[in-house]
């Protein structure tokens, strides 16, 4: 990438020219910390890039925050924020690129026009507590939840710079003695125990700002910022002027302990609902802009139509930690880049289906998902307290269903995909104590076997079911008679983690030296070992590419993948393919000459392996930023043009596997989703034309594969 170069000689004479990759256009704002400026992406996406000072990017304690804020940034992004779409926190100058979104900040909103209608206040309650819940769900406190950090976009309210978040489980610590906030909307505990501030806070800052939405002032107000601190610890706020029926629900927001205050889902619940109509903000004109442009935030139906998968609008805003901005744009943003053509898979008369295989489908307020595979036009899908159930590929038709026996049981931490195998539906329990074989057209079971013996370590390998023992003995049995076919150790007693990529089953097994890795080829039917490979370093297979060969990803002494291993056992040739940085990798995808690393941060990686055309050296292909945090694991269509891979809110998004580009994106699915986390997302399945996907609230969906531009 072209590195941050600097013109001019003004006060402002160290503004960049580019960041990263993005050339930059000229400057939608500054503040304390840094310049914001807009840019376009290489595919012509408007984006906003915020650059931080020179002196800034010296002091270790910013860069600190500012990678955190990065981090935090990327982990929710999604409908009720600016998605990131580029970062470099470690640059010589930090920088951070985020979609941009037209539309006014709360503040200048209220500023210009007065206070907002009762009814505008209770949308802008609803958006916000929606925009929180999600927020909190992805593990973040953004605590500077303030008027100008709220945008009001044309599909609902964006709660915009995370430069003081923290995520629940961040090691960075406020210093003793330093306030980090804005007092007026700051809860008692950020004053008092500021080491201790969670989710709580944000639902206080939340009540202040719908006060300041409403009244035009805070429910705290004064010239000293100790004398508001003093109020928000000690005083009742003032709540004149707030519509009466907001009343009650806002002093609940306001209770100076945070474990009286109602979360983001209650109040949700409590509030009253809105009078139809418009809400329309004045414009908003931008330095970079010759003409206003209205900011809607108009309605609540339009909250509600971005919630359930409006708009591929491409947008961004950017923020500067000390000093919020936000520019509206006065021009067209132009459209997506067209993509595929947008017939169905199934001829002109399938359509995109939703349905749930939940046992409850209202759920009983904790994340449950479903993990599916295909066969024979069925998808087949287990869940925490589903077995298994059978789903009409075509139409989403739930065909039969069959509960899972102890899901509640403690130590219980959820489901696999089903598998096909002899023609049966194999299913293994949530406890992982027993597999059943079922009908696919019934559901009925043919046989079960007792695996506790085995902790987990079920592998299908076509129709064999490979059972490895803690002592390395492999128990391969008949998938469609559950008949033992043979029964031994592999050479040299290794106890191997299995993949199944054509016609062998890779046992892959790391040495008791922790510095080398044992990779077999078993054949799973008869049991003989095809190959045998020892290999540097600790290896994980991740797929198989031309000519027999295997891949496999190697980590570091911090478990991050570090290099692309590919290996062809014919010729015993080995290739080393290293990462030019390490990285955390959520999932590892194989699929011809491609190895693509998902990051867990939402970066995503190509590494070309390909020893063609003559003098090709292998290495990175490209990279993106995704903005999923913590996805599901990387499919492929099957000629391997796209990439396909399910965020933790519920989205599906497709990826241009030869460019890195975005090709389109589902809406999240949260609908019912409750409290917890999901340890594993469910990995999309590609199948007939069509993806599924399974999503947190507990639907199974189906869109066309040929048209992500198209998805909804």
């Amino acid at each position: 990438m072209p590195p941050l170069r600097s013109t001019g000689t003004g006060p402002e004479a160290d503004d960049p020219q580019y960041a990263g990759r993005y050339r930059l256009e000229g400057r939608l704002g500054s503040g304390g910390m840094g310049v914001v400026h807009l840019a376009r992406s290489p595919s012509g996406l408007r984006i906003a890039v915020k650059v931080v000072h020179a002196e800034y990017a010296v002091d270790p304690e910013f860069r600190a925050r500012f990678r955190q804020e990065v981090a935090a940034a990327r982990r929710v992004s999604g409908a009720f924020t600016a998605s990131v779409v580029d970062a470099d926190p470690d640059g010589e100058r930090p920088w951070m690129a985020t979609l941009y979104i037209p539309g006014p900040t709360l503040s200048e909103q209220v500023k210009r026009n007065g206070p907002l209608s009762s009814d505008e206040v209770r949308r802008l309650a609803a958006g916000l507590a929606e925009a929180l819940r999600d927020i909190h769900r992805a593990g973040v406190v953004h605590r500077d939840l303030k008027p100008s950090n709220v945008l009001l976009a044309e599909d609902g309210p964006k709660v915009i710079d995370f430069g003081i978040s923290r995520p629940y489980d961040s090691e960075l610590r406020t210093e003793t003695g330093k306030l980090i906030g804005t007092p007026p909307f700051m809860a008692p505990e950020q004053f008092q125990r500021p080491r201790e501030v969670g989710p709580a806070a944000d639902v206080f800052a939340l009540a202040s700002l719908l006060v300041h939405a409403a009244t035009g002032r805070g429910p705290f107000e004064s010239e000293s910022p100790y004398i508001v601190a003093y109020q928000v610890v000690h005083d009742e706020p003032d709540l004149t002027g707030v519509p009466d029926d907001l009343v009650p629900l806002i002093r609940a927001c306001l209770a100076k302990e945070p474990a009286d205050r109602p979360t983001p889902d209650a109040i949700m619940a409590m509030l009253p609902t809105p009078e139809p109509g418009p809400v329309t903000a004045s414009p908003v004109t931008a330095s970079v802009a010759h003409s206003p442009s209205p900011s809607p935030f108009r309605s609540s139906r339009r909250m509600s139509r971005f919630r359930r998968g409006a708009a591929a609008t491409v947008a961004a805003v950017a923020l500067i930690a000390g000093g919020a901005w936000v520019m509206e744009e006065a021009e067209d943003l132009g459209k997506q880049p067209a993509h595929s053509d947008h017939s169905t898979p199934a001829g002109s008369s399938w359509r995109p289906w939703e349905t749930s295989v939940l046992a409850d489908p209202a759920g009983n307020g904790e994340v449950r998902a479903g993990f599916c595979t295909y066969a024979d036009g069925a998808l087949y899908c287990a869940g925490r307290d589903v077995h298994a159930a059978r789903i009409d590929a075509a139409s989403g038709k739930v065909a039969w269903r069959r509960p899972a026996a102890n899901s509640d049981r403690p130590g219980v931490s959820g489901a696999r995909a089903p598998h096909v195998s002899g023609g049966l539906v194999h299913a293994l329990s949530p406890d992982k104590r027993e597999l059943s074989a079922l009908d696919p057209a019934t559901g009925e079971p043919r046989w079960t076997r007792d695996v506790s013996a085995y902790d987990g370590r079920v592998y299908h390998a076509g129709d064999t079911v490979l059972l490895v023992a803690g002592d390395g003995v492999i128990t391969a049995v008949d998938g469609a008679t559950n008949r033992e076919r043979w029964r031994h150790a592999l050479p040299g007693g290794i106890k191997p983690v299995f993949s199944f990529y054509g016609r062998d089953a890779i046992g892959v097994a790391l040495a008791p030296d922790g510095r080398h890795t044992q990779v077999v080829g078993v054949d799973p039917v008869r049991g003989t070992t095809l190959w045998r490979w020892t290999a540097d370093g600790a290896l994980t297979a991740v797929g198989a590419g031309p000519n027999g060969s295997v891949y496999l990803s190697e980590a570091n002494a911090r478990t991050q993948v570090s290099a692309v291993v590919r290996y062809t056992p014919g010729i015993g040739r080995e290739r080393r393919i290293p990462l030019r940085t390490p990285l955390d990798a959520s999932s590892v995808f194989a699929k011809g000459d491609l190895v693509y690393v998902l990051s867990s941060d939402g970066g995503l990686t190509a590494v070309d392996t390909a020893d063609t055309p003559p003098g090709h050296t292998p290495g990175q292909l490209w990279r993106m930023e995704t903005s999923v945090a913590n996805a599901s694991a990387l499919v492929a269509d099957e000629d391997g043009r796209r990439l396909y891979f399910s965020a933790a809110d519920g989205r599906l998004l497709a990826v241009d596997a030869g460019r890195g580009a975005l090709l389109g994106q589902t809406s999240p699915r949260l609908g019912r989703a409750g409290r917890g986390f999901l340890e594993l997302l469910p990995a999309p399945v590609v199948a007939d034309g069509k993806v599924f996907g399974a999503a947190p609230d507990g639907t199974v969906f189906a869109v066309d594969a040929r048209n992500p531009a198209g998805w909804r």
